[in-house]
């Protein structure tokens, strides 16, 4: 005895949506429209309330539309009533959509069997104000709340003109159903058989509606696409690496700072004044002088390295005043430009600061140029920072002159960085950096 399919049965284990099911032969024999019937029988009961809710909020709104519309201005009433419902809908509205939202992903599974991962909500009330997931649960109910009066009222009207058709033989006399006139008894046959005819269209009818219902609720009620929720995370994990490196940074400043830079002045101190205490032909005036030398020495080295860290000017006077003493401290003549409205983030400035110091950097070293530029341009914002040259141009990130690593770092804070760099210059780098709120 051969195994028989999993069709013979009347539905296929495969079929795992209602979509999917509708484009069966076997549609009809399926649990499918049963299930589409239940789906659309409980959306009638969870979108009545949110109905009825919306419309009550909505009210005072088109009742000023109407006065306005007749020439007449709205009352203080009406505009106190139109703020309140205003305030209570921008508030009020993802506190209901979320609950919502959850009710729906599982009675989704009347229709659609497939797993719908729910969007992983923000903690603080802040930053689920500010999810984007939150507001497409908002759009998803606000549809279900304006498009389920119409759709379902014109649903029933054919339910029950269906009804009405099947049943018409079972009538007794002549009835009226709107403009139409219905016969009972046997002259109402033909209108049961056009009924019976019709229940398999009213069923696909149904089962696309509620197939079209699921699909809007899997995309704007799902977790959204997955590659496009990793590259999300990937940067916004690198966008942490780079603060983490940044505030490792100023610790290692501040350490050095505070306590070596400090230590080594109280011992070039001690070793000046034990110099003076001992006389010029003592056999240890010499190792002492060299020794106070070479801490001396290595005071300015050690304050070089504090101030490549993070220079003090950039914390206290901002990056304008960080670009112009760079600027005097590079081997190429160096103009700046500055016009910044208000103080971007730290984050922000020290990008910059720091693109512009690899950048000088490399006019130095390998541009030939004998005068460069930078202009930065700040509108609380954004950030634009410009550095160009006049040397030779020919500039190429796959030569080792760290333009990689700053695009990286530029990508890292969400901007971009762009070159133009032809041979026989002049070569121009442009830093977009956006500061966040």
């Amino acid at each position: 005895m051969g195994r028989e399919s999993p069709a013979a049965y009347g539905e296929s284990v495969s079929t795992t949506n209602l979509s999917a099911a509708l484009r069966q032969r076997r549609y009809l024999l399926t649990s499918w429209p049963w299930r589409s019937a239940a789906f659309l029988s409980t959306t009638a009961v969870v979108a009545a309330p949110l109905s009825f809710g919306l419309t009550l909020l909505l009210l005072p709104l088109l009742v000023s539309g109407r006065r306005i519309a007749h020439g007449d201005l709205p009352t203080p009433a009406i505009l106190f009533l139109v703020v309140v419902a205003a305030v209570l809908l921008a508030a009020g509205a993802p506190l209901v959509a979320l609950p919502v939202a959850a009710l729906e992903r599982r009675r989704l599974r009347l229709v659609d069997r497939r797993p719908l991962r729910g969007a992983t909500h923000p903690a603080g009330l802040a930053a689920l104000f500010r999810a984007e997931a939150t507001w497409r649960a908002v759009l998803y109910t606000t549809l279900l709340a304006l498009l389920a009066p119409p759709v379902f009222f014109a649903a029933f009207l054919a339910l029950l003109a269906e009804v009405l058709m099947i049943g018409s033989p079972f009538g007794v006399g002549t009835w009226q159903f709107g403009n139409y006139t219905v016969h009972g008894g046997s002259r109402g046959l033909p209108l049961c058989l056009l009924g019976i005819v019709l229940v398999p269209v009213l069923l696909y009818l149904a089962g696309a509606l509620a197939a079209g219902q699921a699909m809007l609720a899997r995309r704007l009620l799902g977790a959204g696409d997955p590659l496009r929720d990793q590259l999300s995370e990937v940067s916004q994990s690198r966008a942490r690496l780079a603060d983490a490196f940044d505030a490792e940074r100023r610790r290692i400043e501040r350490d050095l700072h505070d306590g070596a830079q400090h230590r080594l002045t109280s011992l070039t101190l001690h070793l000046g004044m034990a110099r003076l205490d001992l006389p010029e032909d003592s056999p240890a005036a010499g190792p002492l002088g060299l020794a106070h030398t070479q801490a001396k020495e290595l005071m300015v080295v050690l304050r070089d390295l504090v101030h490549g860290i993070r220079p003090q000017v950039l914390t206290d006077l901002g990056l304008p005043a960080a670009l112009r003493e760079l600027a005097g401290s590079s081997p190429v003549p160096v103009t700046v430009e500055a016009a910044i409205a208000a103080r971007p983030p730290e984050s922000i400035e020290t990008t910059a600061y720091f693109v512009a110091a690899e950048a000088l950097t490399n006019v130095a070293r390998h541009a030939h140029a004998t005068e460069a530029r930078v202009r930065v341009r700040g509108d609380g914002t954004r950030v634009e920072l410009e550095i160009e040259d006049n040397g030779r141009g020919g500039a190429d990130p796959q030569t080792g002159s760290g333009l990689t690593g700053l695009a990286d770092r530029v990508a890292a804070a969400g901007g971009r960085l762009l070159l133009a760099s032809p041979a026989g210059g002049p070569t121009l780098l442009r830093v977009e950096l956006p500061c966040p709120r």
